[in-house]
């Protein structure tokens, strides 16, 4: 199985038949071709303009203003703005970040306008191969065409995702639009987007020729997701039904969950049975750049560590308190803020210090959150404050999935710039987040059993011995090898048997919506979960509450009801397609 390129090499292949633009007004002009329509009118043509389509997946070099803006795994707008994570650093650096993090932020924050750009980018791209599919008569098949198509309608329906659910009033543009600075953000596009999901679903093949392009069954997890997002949800369940099934990776292994938990984030294990679409990352690629590596989250290691930089997307103390457990290893969903977990606030890394070895907890917290004691991976165990930028400001922790081991440094990390990249893939949607958007679709419908065993689905693969963290062998050598000994009082189980239907629908739901969030934990989709429940006021306003006693980075915030459940439509965007002092595009409310 070849694994497809994305990369900057691939993009100057593709560019040399057409030049896209990358300015801010980009979306007022058509493509300009660099050469005629006869040659981009080719097999070839249309092969490297569909690369081109998938290499803006990763947010790089697309129109936004550094790699981190419109990072494939929206770290600032999912995670951040979710309460899974702060800014982290301190409170000067990336400074448009923090009003994002407090829900201040307006029209003029160019970290919007970075996320609009690179996602229209994607979409001129993906409606550049719509356009000359047609126009390609010789070398090519029908059914070559047929998959290039269904590949470019789904790269559009998930461009178009992102800026729906990130904007929710955007104007749909099209291979067939004239003039994209007339077209208005007054209708909705979900059903535009549905459209696209259900097209790729019908003609897309199960498996295919490369690592990293779409299948049948992303498609149709994208097309059941959309549906879930619209409170479709007997529609969604069909769908999920048959992704559960009978989905299968585009290279045919069949979908499942990852023997071990870590297994995700693991860049020696991608694209293997649990990831059902992701953003395709390499190191060291010969290039001396670290382009084609995920340098979305190059400033999300550790401060002052072996990683060099930057100390930036420390998961909150709230998320780290989301882990503990009862006496029975079932999460404490309406109580877990009432104890904070003991952390090292405080407390130099010179100075001694010992976790809380009682409290229960699901292992998930040790592959998610990197905290004082515990090893950090291969690194060692993690010292504290020694590796934390400014712990007073944004807390004790740091961010650990988006972490290379140190024995496979050299293959799977990137040093070729000033901050490090990885090979590590940024998962879209993994099979997990399948299942549990499956348990929500079905616990809408009443059907709790069935919502309960997919999550205890999810809850069993985390209680597995091989899903926890292992103290060192020898502290001093930390990649001589693990204990036996778990590095914590871990302690987690699935639900016994009728729990959901006990708790009732709300209850299931409840506990459902925390099972994302632990499972899905600093993965990008906290944010929008809050607000597509309608519950993010509630939720966001208690973590501001709670997390300002501590650190002072949120201390302000104030999430409004009806406003922020969406983000502003960049001024930039507004003022562009503005004519007559009349703009197209209509701000959304609560903005001004």
């Amino acid at each position: 199985m070849k694994k497809i390129s994305f990369s900057k090499i691939a993009l100057i292949v593709a560019f040399g038949i057409a030049s896209y633009s990358c300015n801010d007004d980009f979306l007022t002009k058509p493509a300009l071709g660099s050469l005629s329509d006869a040659q981009l009118s080719t097999k070839a043509g249309v092969q490297n303009l569909l690369i081109g389509a998938y290499a803006a997946l990763d947010g790089n070099g697309v129109g936004a203003a550094s790699a981190w803006d419109a990072a494939a795994d929206n770290w600032i707008y999912g995670s951040i703005a979710g309460g899974d994570a702060k800014k982290g650093s301190d409170g000067a650096d990336q400074p448009g970040i923090n009003s994002i993090m407090i829900y201040s932020a307006g029209p003029s924050n160019g970290f919007f306008n970075s996320k609009w750009r690179a996602a229209y980018e994607g979409i001129n791209r993906a409606n550049t191969v719509l356009k000359f599919i047609p126009l390609v008569t010789s070398n090519i098949t029908d059914a070559e065409k047929k998959n290039y198509t269904a590949e470019a309608r789904f790269l559009r329906g998930h461009y178009y995702s992102e800026l729906k659910k990130m904007f929710n009033k955007v104007p749909w543009v099209d291979e067939t639009t004239v003039d994209p600075a007339a077209v208005t953000n007054d209708a909705d596009i979900w059903a535009n987007i549905e459209a696209d999901f259900q097209f790729a679903m019908d003609n897309l093949p199960a498996t295919q020729g490369e690592v990293g392009r779409a299948n049948k069954w992303a498609a149709a997890a994208y097309l059941a997701k959309t549906l879930l997002y619209q409170k479709k949800y007997a529609p969604a369940k069909t769908i999920f039904d048959q992704v559960i099934a009978q989905g299968v990776t585009s290279s045919g292994t069949k979908y499942n969950l990852m023997p071990k938990y870590q297994d995700n984030f693991d860049a020696a294990k991608k694209n293997l049975e649990e990831s059902v679409f992701a953003v395709q990352m390499a190191a060291n690629d010969g290039t001396n750049t670290i382009d084609n590596a995920n340098t979305g989250g190059m400033l999300n290691f550790p401060y002052n560590s072996p990683f060099r930089c930057c100390g930036f997307y420390q998961p909150s103390l709230d998320l780290a308190n989301s882990f503990k457990t009862d006496a029975t290893g079932l999460p404490l969903v309406d109580t877990y803020i009432a104890t904070t977990l003991k952390n090292d606030m405080g407390i130099k890394s010179d100075a001694a210090y010992t976790n809380d070895g009682t409290t229960p907890l699901d292992p998930r917290i040790d592959w998610t959150v990197g905290r004082r004691g515990i090893p950090f991976l291969d690194w060692g165990n993690h010292p504290g404050q020694a590796w934390i930028r400014d712990q007073t400001y944004a807390g004790p922790y740091s961010p650990k999935k988006n972490m290379y081991w140190q024995a496979t440094q050299d293959k799977y990390s990137d040093q070729h710039s000033w901050a490090p990249g990885t090979a590590i893939n940024v998962q879209i949607i993994r099979f997990a987040d399948v299942l549990l958007m499956a348990a929500e679709t079905e616990a809408q419908l009443g059907n709790l059993d069935k919502a309960q065993e997919y999550v205890n689905r999810v809850r069993a693969r985390a209680a597995k011995p091989e899903s926890m963290v292992y103290t060192y062998a020898d502290n001093t050598k930390p990649m001589g090898g693990f204990t036996t000994t778990p590095a914590a009082n871990y302690k987690i189980a699935v639900y016994p048997a009728g729990a959901f239907t006990a708790k009732g629908k709300d209850g299931a739901l409840k506990a459902i919506y925390f099972e994302r969030k632990i499972e899905l934990a600093m993965e990008g989709h906290r944010f929008f979960d809050l607000s597509r429940w309608g519950i993010a006021d509630q939720v966001l306003n208690a973590y501001i509450a709670f997390e300002s006693k501590i650190t002072p980075d949120v201390s302000g915030g104030k999430f409004v009801k009806g406003v922020n459940e969406y983000f502003p439509i960049p001024q930039r965007q507004i003022d562009l397609s503005t004519k007559n002092g009349v703009s197209s595009l209509k701000q959304n409310p609560g903005y001004q």
